[in-house]
């Protein structure tokens, strides 16, 4: 080991201890991360804190695997990417759905992208460079590599940067390709962000889709990112088998390891980490981010779309921004005063029913109408407390 002035020492045996200061300092060119903790929040805001503060000629690898949660792109709407409701089940009554795994968390990262499910089969990788070594295949094909060493020579890169697995299913005459690895990214000035997961022994695929088609998307004509839905399976590997492979894969491409250090919730002493985790458990972060969208139960000049039939003839139009009601109107309705709910946020209305009722809107009509907007909007879920720490 060596020594420099600052009086520490270059951290390249494995140690539990997350450090800053050797994640920051100007020599330590190739580091290594391994998160024993399932917490969500914590992974992302370590892997945050690193972007920010590790060198810029420097590349990092971090590895974590989370406890059941979703996770959707920064510039992306909840309502319209995620079944709520079907996650309000799974919190409150999940024997009803024969869900055998804890709560899921709703986490809105701060990179781009789609989408997705996470779980503890589940491997998420995240790699940091410099801006003029990132390509969006590069680490990709790096994980490819570690998957081929472990005996699943059918993976591969497709032309959307995603991690495929050709398989053969019986009564097809061809191989299925499958998508076991989708990735996001953040470009800073001097810093490159390319993380993904790669499902290896998930046990809720079945459920995975059912979380993230919303019973709102027929309604919502959103401004954002949305999400591309492609079939899924598990590689069938062991999660800590993997994770040596990847590490032994980067290894080989950027050499021996100024920094390999395991982690787990100790992290979170690091106030800028704690910072994060913070905002990123808020419900100004989780909903109020979202862009601007607006949700209508009848087609109109912007979206003509067919609508659903529903048990209602009332014409619904609410916009939103950042979560904020700005318009709503309920056509046909005199007595009926939209003041009661401009300015509200839509993930702090409790209950859709009373909320119509208060504005005027009649009795039957409050029920059948807040009823079926409960249902859509997730509001049940959305009053969860802190969500994002079921």
């Amino acid at each position: 080991m060596r020594f420099f002035a600052e009086h520490f020492v270059l951290a390249t045996s494995l140690t539990r201890l997350f450090s800053v200061e050797a994640a920051a300092h100007h020599a330590n060119k190739t580091q290594v991360y391994i998160s024993r903790s399932n917490d969500p929040l914590l992974n992302l805001s370590v892997e945050h804190r690193l972007l920010q503060t590790t060198p810029p000629e420097s590349t990092i690898l971090l590895l974590y695997v989370n406890s059941p949660c979703v996770v959707f792109g920064r510039n992306q709407n909840p309502w319209l990417e995620v079944n709520l409701s079907r996650l309000a089940q799974i919190v409150d009554r999940p024997d009803e759905i024969g869900w055998k795994d804890s709560a899921v968390r709703l986490v809105r990262r701060r990179s781009g992208g789609g989408t997705v499910f996470h779980d503890l089969g589940n491997v998420n990788f995240s790699v940091i460079c410099p801006p003029q070594a990132f390509d969006r295949d590069k680490h990709a094909e790096m994980i490819v590599r570690a998957l081929k060493s472990l005996g699943r020579p059918t993976t591969s890169v497709n032309k959307r940067h995603d991690i495929v697995m050709d398989v053969q299913v019986d009564g097809k005459p061809a191989h299925s390709t499958f998508k076991v690895s989708g990735s996001a990214y953040k470009l800073t000035r001097l810093r490159s962000l390319h993380h993904g997961t790669c499902l290896l022994r998930s046990p809720n695929l079945s459920n995975i889709s059912g979380m993230l088609r919303s019973p709102a998307e027929p309604f919502v004509k959103a401004r954002g990112v949305d999400s591309v839905r492609s079939p899924v399976r598990n590689v069938d590997l062991d999660v800590e088998v993997f994770k040596d492979a990847v590490v032994g894969e980067f290894g080989k491409m950027y050499g021996d390891f100024d920094v390999r250090t395991e982690f787990d919730s100790r992290a979170s002493q690091d106030q800028r980490i704690a910072s994060g985790y913070e905002e990123l458990r808020s419900k100004d972060w989780i909903y109020g981010q979202t862009p601007r969208f607006t949700f209508c139960t009848h087609p109109f000049e912007e979206d003509p779309r067919h609508r659903p039939e529903l048990s209602f003839d009332h014409k619904i139009h609410f916009e939103a921004r950042h979560g904020i009601i700005e318009r709503f109107s309920i056509a046909g309705q005199q007595n009926f005063d939209e003041r009661q709910l401009i300015n509200s946020s839509l993930h702090d209305i409790s209950n859709w029913e009373a909320q119509l009722f208060q504005a005027g809107l009649g009795r039957k009509d409050s029920y059948n109408i807040g009823s079926w907007m409960n249902q859509v909007l997730g509001t049940e879920f959305t009053q969860i407390s802190s969500p994002a720490t079921i």
